[in-house]
């Protein structure tokens, strides 16, 4: 223990282990968002819940907590297994969760078709590049 903590105030355990650690740092962590501070942004804006409350950025995540995050317009649910503060490489990062959330909506993919009407001569140069971009894809 250092000069001036109380005994209480690290968030280590007697065995070197996290016991808790910030929601903000923990969902940067295992890459449920790209920077620290759109995790604190998140926070802020509400998007997060622990347990079903609204979570600031300081708040303690613990093992075995359920993590509720708005994503780019979709609901994830997340289980913590494992306490992380710092980013790791993404399988370890990937250990540390268990993914509870529903399949994302599936997204409709629309072919383009060039039609043209029979006898209307040559394409124009606007639909040659249309043909083009389409042949690209």
């Amino acid at each position: 223990m250092t000069i001036g903590s109380s005994p209480g105030s690290d968030s280590t355990c007697q065995h070197g282990r996290i016991e808790t650690t910030r929601i903000d740092q923990w969902l940067w962590a295992v890459r449920l968002h790209k920077t620290r501070s759109a995790a604190t942004a998140a926070c802020r804006g509400g998007r997060v819940r622990v347990n079903g409350v609204t979570a600031k950025a300081s708040s303690p995540v613990r093992t075995g907590d359920r993590v509720e995050i708005r994503v780019a317009d979709r609901a994830r649910i997340v289980e913590v297994v494992r306490l992380i503060s710092k980013r790791v490489a993404a399988p370890v990062a990937a250990e540390c969760l268990i993914d509870h959330s529903p399949p994302p909506p599936p997204t409709e993919l629309s072919v383009p078709t060039l039609s043209r009407e029979p006898g209307s001569g040559r394409p124009t140069k606007r639909d040659r590049r249309n043909l083009d971009k389409l042949r690209r894809q």
